[in-house]
């Protein structure tokens, strides 16, 4: 794995989340979607970084892609809504999410996916999380990053205008709501220029991958 340079200010924090309310702020994107985003939301979360790598169980995947098998460009990690989470903070976090959204999504999150960006190699390319309930329902995936900040990108789908763009790393919060999943794709692009890893932890409702 790349080395990675995290904040001294952040190093010196007890780990836990912050709180949400008005500190987070919400863009319509159209079309029903919208995104939150509330940065710093996670306090030392260089040592969640940390500790994240080393007991995290990760592995590397394999897809179809074409007519052809290929690499997966990142390692990956699903807690199941029976399995228990690997550090006590992203208990505490979505316990925080289930709060502040609960009444809006009507349900709770209860899964999480993990994935570890090793450096700018590693990516994510266009997509919505429509496997299950997301291709047809209003959902909410709410994306915790810890380590190097990698940029986020969001697009209509089918493209059309430009790509918005958020740098997520070091405890920062992006929540993606309303028809996000059927109407917009993300992505996390390659880049010559990112040189230390991140970890992206997205918490779902059942039954939403």
């Amino acid at each position: 794995m790349s080395s990675f340079q995290g904040s001294l200010l952040d190093w010196c924090e007890e780990t836990g989340v912050g709180p949400l309310g008005s500190s987070v702020r919400r863009a319509p994107l159209g079309q029903g979607a919208w995104i939150d985003v509330r940065p710093h939301w996670v306090s030392g979360a260089d040592a969640l970084f940390e500790r994240l790598t080393r007991v995290v169980p990760w592995h590397a995947e394999r897809r179809h892609m074409y007519d052809r098998v290929v690499d997966v460009p990142r390692l990956l990690k699903f807690y199941d809504e029976d399995e228990e989470l690997p550090d006590r903070v992203l208990d505490e976090a979505r316990d925080a999410l289930n709060a502040h959204y609960g009444e809006e999504l009507g349900e709770r999150f209860r899964t999480a996916g993990m994935c570890l960006y090793r450096d700018g190699r590693d990516s994510v390319a266009w997509h919505g999380d429509t496997i299950g309930r997301g291709s047809t329902e209003d959902t909410m995936v709410a994306i915790i990053s810890v380590g190097t900040p990698r940029p986020l990108l969001l697009r209509p789908r089918g493209g059309g205008g430009p790509a918005l763009r958020h740098d997520l790393g070091h405890g920062d919060l992006l929540v993606m709501g309303g028809s996000c999943q059927r109407t917009w794709e993300h992505a996390v692009p390659k880049s010559s220029r990112v040189a230390g890893a991140r970890i992206s932890i997205q918490f779902r409702p059942r039954g939403v991958r």
